[in-house]
This record gives structure tokens, C-alpha cells and sequence, in this order.
């Protein structure tokens, strides 16, 4: 997932009471004003739109997806997903639990996984996915629940999401096809015990 500045921030930032979750909505448009580097932007503009034009024909929204992955092994947590069209439309997911780093192909047509399963323990992973990983467990909120309230901001339909660090904060990055354009919405997921100290 890029996370490119080319985006614009609209004036779309809720704060949603019931989870504790901020969510902060940009988007890339497709008519983009900005022609200084025509080429590259010509060329991110054509494979957005492709990219938008093959999400738009699956079946399998990226929550089901992540629901498909979750269920391979019980009690994992999805880290990241991502949809993919460089051959038949995908969903690359990855779930986490047990000590142990799991990555799955499902189809996005027929929700079946299509490629080996690719299986990491925690000690093989580099210092940056190590750490996202240890900071998942301190954030109560789930990534489906993220993509949930990241749809509904950005009034559409998510096509990839992860947790990120940035700045020293930790924050879900959704990314939501609506209409013509993708909306990057960036949720800052309660911690563990901050809402249970926060009410007493």
C-alpha cells in the first residue's frame, strides 16, 4: 500500500463516540489539477482507475476476506490486507497469533484460498512488521472494525487496510474506493485499559 502525499485532505473528520476512534478521511482524485509530473501522474491515474474498475466486478468485500483468513487459525488477528489485481483479482491477508505470522491468498471472487499459505515465526520477522505486531496487542479494536467505521466515513467500500506507526502514533490506515476515487481514512484505534481508566 503507498502511502504517497498526493493525497488531499477533505473536510471529513468524525470522531466516533462509541468506539473511542478518530477517523481522519483524504482522498486521490482522478482528475487531479496538479500536472506537474504528467507522465507518472497519467500513469497512477490509469492504474487507479483500472484498479477501481476490477473492485467493482468481485464478490468478496475485503471484510469477508479478513473473516475467511481469521477463521484458518483461532484467535488470529489480522494485521494487514490488501487487494491485488496483477493476475485474478485477490485479497492478500495477514493474521498473526500463537507467536507466529500467517499469510493467505483469498480470491475475491469465490472467497477460497488460492496459494500456499505462508507461515513466519515472530523471531524471522524484520524490526518494523515486529513492531507493528507488538503494538497490535496493545490496541483493543480489530481491523474489521476499523474497515467498518472507515467504510461508512468514507461511503464506500475498503480495498485495502493495515496498522501503522507514524510519528509515534498508531493508527489503522483504511483505504476505501468511493465513486471515481480512493480515500485513505486513518483511525486512532483506542488503547487496551485507556477507556477502562478513562471511565472509573
Amino acid at each position: 500500500m503507498s502511502k504517497k502525499r498526493l493525497l488531499a485532505i477533505i473536510v471529513l473528520s468524525a470522531t466516533f463516540a462509541a468506539t473511542g476512534t478518530r477517523a481522519d478521511v483524504t482522498h486521490t482524485p482522478l482528475d487531479t489539477t496538479n500536472r506537474g509530473v504528467a507522465a507518472q501522474g497519467d500513469a497512477d491515474e490509469a492504474a487507479i482507475r483500472r484498479l477501481l474498475a476490477q473492485f467493482r466486478t468481485i464478490k468478496i468485500p475485503l471484510s469477508q476476506a479478513v473473516a475467511i483468513a481469521e477463521h484458518l487459525h483461532d484467535g488470529s488477528r489480522t494485521t494487514d490486507v490488501s487487494f491485488e489485481i496483477s493476475g485474478p483479482a485477490i485479497y492478500r491477508v495477514r493474521t498473526v497469533g500463537n507467536e507466529r505470522l500467517w499469510e493467505n491468498v483469498i480470491d475475491a471472487n469465490t472467497g477460497r484460498v488460492t496459494e500456499k499459505e505462508i507461515s513466519s515465526s515472530l523471531k524471522e520477522l524484520d524490526r518494523e512488521d515486529l513492531g507493528k505486531i507488538i503494538a497490535l496487542k496493545s490496541v483493543e479494536q480489530e481491523l474489521s472494525d476499523a474497515v467498518r467505521i472507515a467504510e461508512k466515513a468514507a461511503a464506500g467500500s475498503a480495498l485495502a487496510g493495515g496498522l501503522v506507526k507514524q510519528d509515534g502514533k498508531l493508527n489503522f490506515v483504511v483505504v476505501v474506493a468511493s465513486g471515481d476515487r480512493l480515500k485513505e481514512v486513518m483511525l486512532e484505534p483506542p488503547r487496551v485499559g485507556k477507556e477502562k481508566s478513562a471511565r472509573q
